[in-house]
């Protein structure tokens, strides 16, 4: 299958090449040509599968380049073995067996958690899978120089690409933070990475500061013959890459599964998805796998206050000049959401030229106005909806006092905007909200919610909330106490690309 970029749908690529490049040149991100649709007949028999067997058959519908051994195989090694041959907590790389597990909430609600990998965030899910795909895609692209993966996070996306790429041959990783825009316990799991290919910079500004720095080095072109020169070359383990995206239709399509094998919904029968929103990428994902065929209803896009996203589906205009706010789920502080150019590009129809406009303007202005056509499509299959710091905790303590559930931030956010949807739409279909965190990542967020006060130290609240909760913490963030802090850097956004010359010299 090809891949093309939404902004020169001239320009194909193997799906190893587009993986193996993660940016277009062009400053487009790369889509296949098709979706494969999956029908009623293979999602039932995707019920009968493991979440494993489940990845690499729905990621060889897009991956020709990859044999189904090698995908059965770097299914195992990123997601762990066989929930059936698991015989004790913790064996695998996921600390659940069934790596993607549905938390009931009543009877018409579940809870995908999504955080059982080894950074306890979502972003595990795809970052255990795009090393393999990547250093599979260099051997088979023929490359011999080194891929230099340049990240910016908003929190999770830093760690989980870090973990995953750790002494990874033919690569190097250099993550970008906001220096004041994560939390402390994000923070500690980055700056205490391990590896010898690994490197971490905090960045003065925001996470859109440094996501774009990112992006404006991705297409300097004297940067790329510089590196070119040191035997080197960018690649992406941001959600630009679709190596990033594939993985997460995976999780979509098996909550679906999971249903339907356990009796909870008919096969055929729609659900609705509500997920914590901020670079796009997830709820993307999702809305592939509707494309795919699964029985999808509505895509509920849940924001934080930086709900530039809420806006956009409401009024067809994005625009990104508005006050930005550090909140309780910094994963979610973003005002650039950048997968949403794959789906102006779906729903355009590939109009590359329109496109290509939009995102002039955005640069330009900051802001751009969608035609009725796309805006129709748009509010046709989503709905948009914000949640207010003093809601998210209030949902926090009403799901912990009402259903003995445990939630982040994140995850309170995609609550509270799914029960608003219901109360707004007087839609009752079955629906999934989304968990995209641990609720030990924002132990401070997650005590003060339930009416504790949270210990002075960081580290020290994890004890806290497990003492007060009786939820067992992650293994890795207990573990985190008395790591000794390998980076310390700070830099302008205008010295980013001092920072990546200086990591590869």
């Amino acid at each position: 299958m090809d891949y093309l970029s939404t902004r020169d749908k001239a320009l194909r690529l193997r799906a190893a090449e587009a993986i193996a490049m993660g940016l277009s040149r062009d400053g487009g991100l790369f889509t296949p040509v098709l979706f494969p649709h999956l029908s009623t007949l293979e999602i039932e028999t995707l019920c009968g599968m493991s979440y494993q067997r489940r990845a690499a058959y729905v990621m060889g519908k897009f991956l020709e380049d990859f044999s189904p051994e090698e995908l059965n195989y770097y299914a195992v090694s990123a997601y762990g073995p066989d929930a059936s041959v698991i015989t004790s907590p913790g064996q695998g790389k996921f600390d659940h067996p069934e790596v993607a597990p549905l938390h009931p909430v009543d009877g018409n609600t579940w809870c995908l958690e999504l955080w059982h990998g080894p950074t306890s965030a979502f972003k595990d899910m795809a970052l255990q899978m795009l090393p393999l795909l990547l250093s599979a895609s260099l051997k088979k692209t023929g490359e011999e120089k080194t891929a230099c993966i340049l990240v910016a996070t908003s929190g999770d996306t830093g760690k989980a690409a870090l973990e995953g790429f750790k002494d990874v041959e033919q690569t190097k990783i250099l993550v970008f933070y906001p220096e004041n825009g994560v939390s402390e316990i994000q923070k500690l799991q980055m700056v205490t990475q391990e590896g010898n290919n690994v490197g971490v910079c905090a960045v003065q500004g925001n996470f859109d500061d440094a996501q774009n720095g990112v992006k404006r080095i991705f297409s300097d072109e004297e940067m790329r013959e510089e590196l070119a020169k040191r035997g080197c070359f960018l690649s992406s383990a941001n959600s630009i890459n679709w190596g990033r995206i594939l993985p997460q239709i995976v999780y979509y399509i098996s909550a679906y599964c999971d249903l339907v094998r356990s009796g909870t919904v008919k096969l055929g029968q729609k659900i609705n998805y509500c997920v914590p929103t901020g670079n796009f990428g997830n709820i993307l994902s999702c809305y592939y796998a509707r494309k795919m065929g699964v029985p999808i209803g509505r895509l509920i896009c849940a924001s934080n206050r930086n709900d530039v996203l809420t806006d956009f589906i409401r009024t067809g205009v994005y625009d990104r000049n508005r006050p930005f706010h550090t909140t309780m789920s910094p994963s979610m502080d973003i005002l650039i959401s950048s997968n949403l150019e794959r789906l102006l590009f779906d729903l355009s129809e590939w109009d590359d030229e329109l496109v290509r406009g939009y995102m002039a303007q955005l640069n330009q202005t900051g802001r751009y106005e969608i035609n009725e056509t796309i805006k129709e499509r748009l509010q046709m299959l989503f709905y948009g909806g914000f949640c207010s710091e003093e809601d998210t905790s209030a949902t926090i303590a009403a799901m912990y006092r009402e259903h003995g559930y445990l939630i982040d931030t994140h995850t309170a956010v995609a609550a509270k905007v799914l029960s608003d949807y219901r109360r707004e739409s007087g839609d009752d279909t079955p629906a999934v909200f989304v968990s995209t965190a641990s609720p030990y990542k924002f132990c401070d967020s997650v005590l003060a919610a339930i009416g504790e006060t949270p210990a002075a130290n960081s580290l020290d609240r994890i004890e806290q909330l497990r003492q007060v909760s009786g939820v067992t913490p992650p293994v890795r963030l207990a573990a985190l106490k008395g790591k000794p802090v390998r980076f310390t850097s700070v830099t302008e956004r205008s010295g980013m690309d001092s920072v990546v010359k200086s990591f590869l010299q």
